[in-house]
């Protein structure tokens, strides 16, 4: 029997990292079944992300202990995880079903291969489909003068049910800035492409005075600065002259379904690594 791991980490770039890394796994009895790396030029920094597996009777804090070592030579930012344990993900939702229900029937299919402890929403709208899909259904309220102790809530229930990453599939509350810095690089959003050129209320109405020729989602970390955090996933659609703009809106909500459903797996499966401002990702 065999445990699989997850080793990913960033370090500025200099000869001898993947030997050092490769002669470690060997020394803990490990054998690479994946490894992908990349050297940004712009900032130096070498980033690599190798899976491999362990004798079950290996024990992970001790993988971790003797690994430091190599960590502190090479002045890496890593993260060792054993990957046969799923991450816990609070998806977050106001009245918008599509980006939930989509990944709520990759998660029933076994094509999203998380755990889904709650669904929390501002709006009772979408209770039913939680209870259909069997999972529990929290109604935080949401007002302007509430906004803190919902905040607290929030963060209750992400401590009660360890959660590892917060999803916000078409939550329409803006989070405040120490939440979001509180769990950066923890909260994934989806919107549509169209920021910041038709802002407000009718996005796809504009798109189609406008004439738009593509249709467009973008997935990405959330931070301070609302729909402008690294991008994990974009997704597109072309259309024409004769999209109204309910169709228009009906092709925003299949690629935006798509780009957060890929962002969400990308993430659980340890495969984005943020450098700045931007992201990279080991497909």
């Amino acid at each position: 029997m065999t445990q699989s791991l997850t080793l990913g980490f960033s370090c500025p770039d200099q000869p001898g990292i993947v030997h050092s890394v490769s002669s470690f796994i060997v020394t803990v009895g490990g054998n690479i079944t994946e490894s992908q790396q990349y050297e940004d030029r712009d900032t130096q920094l070498f980033f690599m992300r190798v899976a491999f597996d362990v004798s079950a009777a290996t024990n992970l804090e001790n993988v971790r202990g003797a690994f430091a070592a190599v960590a502190d030579r090479f002045k890496m930012n890593w993260k060792l995880v054993d990957t046969t344990r799923k991450e816990r993900v609070m998806l977050m939702v106001s009245q918008y079903e599509h980006c939930l229900n989509d990944l709520l029937f990759r998660h029933r299919s076994g094509a999203l291969d998380v755990e889904i402890p709650l669904i929390v929403s501002n709006h009772r709208d979408l209770e039913e489909m939680a209870a259909w899909y069997g999972i529990p259904f929290v109604h935080v309220p949401v007002t302007a003068d509430t906004k803190a102790e919902s905040e607290a809530r929030l963060r209750e229930l992400v401590a009660e049910n360890a959660i590892d990453l917060i999803v916000l599939a078409r939550y329409m509350q803006i989070l405040s800035d120490d939440f979001c810095r509180e769990y950066s690089g923890s909260i994934i959003n989806i919107h549509h492409s169209f920021l910041p050129s038709f802002k407000g209320a009718k996005p796809y109405h504009q798109a189609h005075e406008r004439g738009v020729k593509l249709i467009g989602a973008t997935a990405h970390y959330v931070t301070r600065d609302l729909d402008e955090g690294p991008i994990i996933e974009q997704e597109v659609a072309r259309v024409d002259h004769a999209h109204t703009p309910e169709q228009l809106a009906a092709v925003g909500r299949d690629v935006e379904a798509q780009a957060l459903a890929r962002a969400v797996r990308w993430h659980s499966e340890h495969r984005v690594y943020l450098s700045g401002d931007r992201t990279i990702i080991f497909k």
